[in-house]
């Protein structure tokens, strides 16, 4: 999953991924200035690389760990990261070690990617491509969450969540938005359901 793109490209693709998702980014400098989601991000990818190298794993967490520091932002720096990856605010986003994300997924600000066991075992999310976490979401366990899902913020998804759905809720519950020849499309539908956003 994890991106092993020459570093230029990766950084161009997370840069193209922020301007396309976020409204307010005006300037591709000025989001590459200033996102503490695209520096997480970058830091992670560094780090990732060097915690899969044997004798790297002490560097990798101290990286982590600034990164951190720097961002407001926690990812573990065994996390496997897809291309085109982006966090809007980011604030207080926890992703776990054994979290896995997909190619073009968005988090927003207070995101965990948790686990529910001390055991050394796979115990974090494995989220699919395009998948969007609003604000607050909990998604916690050896889970998958299948690709095109959107979970609503401050929702707990605790159990699997099928490809196309919406979650939302605590704990979450999921449905599909029904769309119809002619009818709004599954953004107005989404915007259109304060669930996905409260």
């Amino acid at each position: 999953m994890s991106s092993h793109l020459p570093i230029r490209d990766t950084i161009r693709e997370d840069l193209t991924a922020a301007m396309e998702h976020d409204p307010a980014a005006t300037s591709r400098w000025v989001v590459l200035l200033t996102s503490a989601g695209l520096h997480a991000i970058w830091l992670h990818r560094v780090a990732h690389r060097w915690w899969m190298r044997p004798g790297w794993r002490w560097p990798a967490r101290l990286l982590a760990y600034g990164s951190r520091s720097l961002t407001g932002i926690e990812i573990h720096p065994g996390a496997h990261i897809g291309r085109r990856f982006f966090i809007d605010h980011g604030m207080g986003v926890v992703i776990g070690e054994t979290s896995i994300i997909g190619d073009d997924v968005m988090l927003f600000h207070g995101v965990t990617l948790g686990g529910t066991s001390g055991k050394r075992i796979k115990r974090h999310p494995t989220l699919g491509d395009k998948v969007m976490v609003g604000a607050g979401a909990k998604i916690l366990g050896d889970i998958h969450v299948g690709s095109n899902v959107k979970v609503g913020a401050n929702s707990v998804v605790v159990k699997d969540v099928p490809t196309g759905a919406v979650a939302t809720g605590i704990p979450a519950q999921y449905r599909f938005p029904q769309l119809e020849a002619g009818g709004p499309s599954e953004e107005d539908l989404l915007y259109a359901d304060p669930a996905i956003f409260i």
